[in-house]
């Protein structure tokens, strides 16, 4: 990373850090102000595009954005995080089936810390496509990971809502 891209993603950064002290439109347009810097069709701009509509009501904007952002090739943890936002912003339009197909290629894809909120976000989409049994199972065995105690028989207890 060069010093320009730290310094820009360091921008990017503080004003995501201060999202709520902007009106909507206010901070979708400082976000493309910044996408602006960058290349054309720059996946990491994209995908702060995407966001910054998503972040703000506009998913239907979004959702072009995340696709964009994907297919120009974006990496790491920004491209994981796109595949969970587009799957959301699709559940949100109605597109349940499409959030799910999503969701289900993204647990097979890698495993990093973002493995819950894939299944959380999963979860979301499999109850909103009538298959609540499932987003239990899910919810539950996400949640089982992060408890003090009882960890084995949640976990037990979910698998079996999965049957």
């Amino acid at each position: 990373m060069t010093a320009t891209d730290a310094d820009w993603e360091k921008r990017v950064a503080g004003l995501w850090a201060s999202f709520d002290e902007h009106e909507p439109a206010d901070f979708r347009n400082a976000i493309r102000a910044l996408a602006e810097e960058r290349p054309a069709g720059d996946a990491v701009a994209l995908f702060e595009l995407a966001s910054s509509n998503d972040s703000t009501g506009c998913e239907a904007q979004a959702a072009p954005l995340y696709r964009r952002a994907l297919e120009a090739g974006l990496t790491g943890v920004r491209r994981r995080r796109a595949a969970i936002q587009l799957a959301s912003t699709l559940r949100n339009l109605g597109q349940v089936e499409e959030s799910i197909a999503l969701l289900r290629a993204e647990r097979g894809r890698t495993t990093d810390e973002l493995d819950d909120a894939v299944d959380a976000f999963l979860a979301l989409a499999l109850a909103d496509g009538g298959q609540e049994r499932e987003a239990i199972g899910l919810a539950l065995t996400a949640l089982a990971r992060h408890l003090p105690r009882y960890n084995r028989s949640l976990a037990r207890y979910a698998t079996r809502l999965n049957r």
